[in-house]
């Protein structure tokens, strides 16, 4: 990975470990030739430098979903509140200002296409993606939705990441997990673990 994007990628807000972002990055270079990638949950755009700079190395695109109000974890007096997010005019939390900030100092405005709205409304009007990162909403209904709504999506051979993805309970939430364990159950075939980010493929048949 470019070092001058590796260094912005730890400098962007976010959650994603430099190491597991790196893991990512390797993930996204394997499977940009192949077709789109998609994120669900783009958050301030951290990321979005990881894939967004392997698709840029493989002439392909990354699509990051993302309806920029935050899930439930980001909201006023949850632990991930960020108030430097909050709209001032509307009193709501907009994390989309800064993602266009983070493409532009990235150079990915040309490679990162971000899409405003709820990732199963998109999911339903999608067609296949060589990889599908899952990091949106953690908690069980949103989890499971975006498991249900975009592994069907991945293309065969084609890569599915999940993150924040904790064997033991007592690091972190369990739908990250549990839909990691509903990809195995699917068919989905163990290939990359690094931190808490899982990737598994879709067998070709």
């Amino acid at each position: 990975m470019n070092s001058e994007l590796a260094a912005l990628a730890q400098q962007v807000k976010g959650f994603m470990p430099h190491d597991e972002g790196l893991a990512l990055y390797r993930a996204a270079a394997e499977a940009a030739s192949l077709g789109p990638l998609v994120e669900i949950g783009s958050y301030c755009g951290k990321s979005a430098v990881y894939l967004g700079a392997a698709a840029a190395e493989c002439g392909g695109v990354l699509f990051t979903i993302d309806h920029h109000r935050g899930s439930e974890e980001m909201q006023a007096g949850w632990e991930h509140h960020d108030p430097e997010l909050i709209d001032r005019r509307t009193g709501r939390m907009d994390s989309l200002p800064v993602l266009r900030r983070t493409l532009i100092d990235a150079g990915l405005e040309d490679t990162v296409v971000a899409i405003v709205g709820g990732s199963v409304a998109v999911a339903a009007h999608w067609g296949s993606a060589a990889l599908v990162f899952i990091d949106g909403g953690h908690g069980d209904a949103p989890a499971h939705a975006d498991y249900e709504a975009w592994s069907p999506k991945v293309m065969p051979g084609g890569l599915l990441a999940i993150h924040d993805v904790f064997p033991d309970p007592a690091d972190g939430g369990r739908p990250p997990y549990e839909i990691w364990l509903r990809a195995l159950d699917d068919g989905f075939a163990e290939h990359v673990a690094e931190g808490s980010l899982r990737v598994v493929r879709r067998p070709l048949s």
